[in-house]
């Protein structure tokens, strides 16, 4: 008897298949899948319905239906122009009857369609329990620095002279402050952000140092992964210095786009007041509907972000007070690649165990 197809077994075949509603596809899917569903979101809607009121006969005669013109349309279309020797991998929500259906027919007309074993679920299973198994050994340098220092350009910097970086507010579509959505762009689900970081994840040279910005628990309305977390807190911390002139000017670089939305960035520092009163909110509120980026964002960064930033580090991260420090003044798109390179000449010591004693209150935090 042949062994059944797993979440290992995904890179041998040609394509990969969602059959899942496009709702269910765009909450999270396997990397590289296309989707190609046997009910679409409305149908699956009539179809649960008829199983919860009516019964499973019904429910499958009426579905039956609806999966069988699916199908015809798929294969006179995006499957179309696919050989002979094409060889697909089929999954749905457990690896059911919606997969188990297109296998079928795709087999009846003579490709060697496979069925992966727990579809998406064992998917889920498999980007949990990668990212558990892998994060206690991350090669981890967190990058430190107080707002403005060009943190995420400077990973890019570094992802372009070659060396790994783990991006998360790339793939959390979120640049982790106050003012950190993007406009227009929506962030991933909580599971689809889990999927992208084990991805990254899978591919990482555990011998090279692997540089990361550093993060709290959470990344705009998403969750960092805990094991992540405490690994991070754990791991050797590089702080870059700059003067608050050259910070500001980044900023308005950085968030140049603001300055088109004054009255949703003057939304979003209401939940200021209780930290530094209304009257200082409102001052804050007015330079933003007034377009006077330069005076808010040195404001926000001097009175708001500094005061915490060296006493949350020191509590946060637990190898802060051996840190390594770069200073620079310059934050321009040369300066940043030039501080690229210096960062990637550090002597970086290894790792702590992530296990050590105090680790635990990661999870308390």
């Amino acid at each position: 008897m042949k062994e059944p197809t797993r979440v290992h077994d995904r890179h041998a075949f040609d394509t990969l298949i969602d059959a899942r509603t496009p709702a269910e596809f765009a909450i999270d899917h396997i990397p590289g899948a296309v989707n190609l569903p046997v009910l679409d979101n409305e149908e699956r809607r009539i179809v649960g319905t008829l199983y919860k009121q009516v019964g499973a006969f019904e429910a499958r005669r009426v579905g039956g239906a609806m999966v069988a013109a699916n199908l015809a349309r798929h294969l006179q279309g995006p499957l179309a122009d696919k050989p002979a020797g094409w060889k697909p991998l089929v999954y749905c929500w457990r690896g059911g009857l919606r997969s188990g259906s297109m296998t079928a027919w795709l087999r009846l007309v003579g490709w060697d369609a496979q069925q992966l074993a727990g579809g998406y679920k064992g998917w889920r299973r498999h980007v949990i329990d990668t990212i558990e198994q892998l994060s206690p050994g991350l090669p981890l340098v967190v990058l430190c620095g107080a707002t403005g220092t060009a943190k995420t350009r400077l990973l890019h910097a570094l992802a372009a002279q070659g060396q790994q970086v783990l991006d998360l507010e790339g793939l959390a579509r979120h640049k982790g402050s106050l003012l950190g959505a993007l406009p227009d762009v929506a962030q991933p689900s909580q599971t689809a952000f889990e999927t992208a970081i084990a991805s990254a994840l899978e591919g990482l040279d555990p011998a090279r140092p692997l540089y990361i910005e550093g993060e709290g628990r959470r990344i705009g309305r998403l969750t960092v992964p805990l094991t992540l977390v405490e690994r991070m807190r754990h791991s050797p911390c590089i702080e870059v210095q700059a003067p608050v002139p050259a910070r500001v000017a980044y900023l308005l670089r950085d968030y140049a786009y603001l300055g088109e939305r004054p009255q949703w960035l003057a939304d979003q520092l209401d939940p200021l007041k209780p930290l530094h009163g209304k009257e200082t909110i409102a001052a804050w509120q007015a330079m933003a509907q007034a377009r006077q980026l330069p005076q808010l964002f040195e404001a926000l960064a001097t009175r708001h972000y500094d005061p915490s930033y060296a006493r949350s580090n020191r509590s946060y991260f637990r190898r802060w007070e051996e840190r390594q420090v770069v200073e620079t003044g310059d934050l321009s798109h040369e300066g940043v690649r030039a501080l690229a390179h210096r960062i990637a000449g550090l002597d970086i010591p290894a790792p702590e165990d992530s296990a050590a004693p105090g680790a635990s209150e990661v999870l308390a935090s």
